[in-house]
């Protein structure tokens, strides 16, 4: 349970924070960083609160900051669990992209609380989930007995590696006729078979009318190239590989304004006789104003990556 003097305390630093972060406000930034903190890891069991409290309070400052979308501490820890909550500190580059991926985070701060000849230390990490890039950032203490300039100090610091540093914690994001152009080089001069793409699609445990996964996959098949036919066209052929499959999506979280969806699919590959080419899976997440529109986003995304994966294959 918190203290008064922590919870007064903790409203004192927020109120500080709006004023830091308000500068920053009027800059455009091109899309929310959707983060996670984690509380950090102690150097000592006695430290165990202090790394919690500290944990905390970065959620708190930086979730002043219109850049950065941060993901609930309770999705956190319904999602991980109360255990590997705890040890969060120990979270590294290998491990990022998979816990980002269960909890919708494309950036990771955690870090660790310890003390050393007579100062206390809090240094934390910011981690990109999908490139597995680690910037550092630290400050120190006289003691941890008032946490409110350190933390505050700190918070600073995080926000400015979010801030200057989102192409590198971000995977970057392929001009989508770049990528049709890599996609044809690479079918070059090779025979296209004709294809069937069937992906149902639930969003909330609610079909949909419009399936986004399918008619990402059907348009990038038609714009590379491939011949991609009707379920009816399709049963009085033998030379039309399939795709089937199905996409989920699903509310993520909510942050004012903004809504966060995550979308899974899942694909067989088979050619024309039949033959089992591959399967694959995908997940993504993806951020709007509407949960509607997320999904499809996520949905979208996912789609994408499976391609990059797909169109090769069919002509192997």
């Amino acid at each position: 349970m918190k203290t008064p003097r922590f919870s007064h305390l903790l409203a004192t630093i927020v109120l500080c924070a709006s004023a830091v972060f308000a500068r920053s406000a009027a800059a455009e930034s091109p899309a929310p960083l959707p983060t996670a903190v984690f509380d950090f890891q102690a150097g000592d069991h006695s430290l165990e609160k202090k790394g919690a409290e500290v944990g905390i309070m970065l959620n708190a400052l930086l979730s002043t900051n219109p850049d950065v979308f941060l993901v609930e501490r309770q999705e956190v820890e319904k999602i991980l669990g109360e255990q590997e909550f705890g040890l969060s500190g120990t979270v590294s580059p290998e491990s990022a992209a998979r816990i980002g991926s269960l909890i919708g985070a494309k950036v990771l701060v955690t870090g660790r609380v310890f003390e050393s000849d007579g100062k206390s230390f809090l240094v934390a990490k910011v981690i990109g989930t999908e490139t597995g890039r680690v910037f550092g950032e630290m400050t120190t203490a006289p003691s941890l007995d008032n946490l409110e300039a350190p933390v505050g100090e700190l918070a600073g610091k995080i926000a400015a590696i979010l801030a200057k540093q989102s192409a590198a914690l971000m995977a970057e994001v392929e001009d989508p006729a770049a990528r049709m152009e890599r996609l044809k080089k690479a079918l070059s001069g090779k025979k296209l078979p004709s294809v069937l793409v069937t992906i149902s699609e639930q969003h909330l445990a609610r079909p949909v009318s419009d399936p986004a996964a399918q008619t990402e996959l059907m348009k990038t098949l038609q714009e590379a190239g491939f011949e991609v036919v009707t379920a009816a066209t399709a049963a009085g052929r033998s030379d039309v590989a399939t795709i089937t499959g199905e996409a989920v999506s699903e509310l993520g979280m909510r942050r004012g304004n903004l809504v966060s969806c995550r979308a899974r699919i899942e694909v067989t590959v088979k050619d024309a006789s039949g033959k089992l080419i591959t399967t694959d899976r995908q997940m993504d997440v993806a951020v709007d104003i509407a949960e509607h529109a997320a999904g499809k986003k996520a949905l979208e995304a996912a789609a994408l990556k499976l391609a990059d994966r797909l169109v090769p294959k069919l002509v192997q």
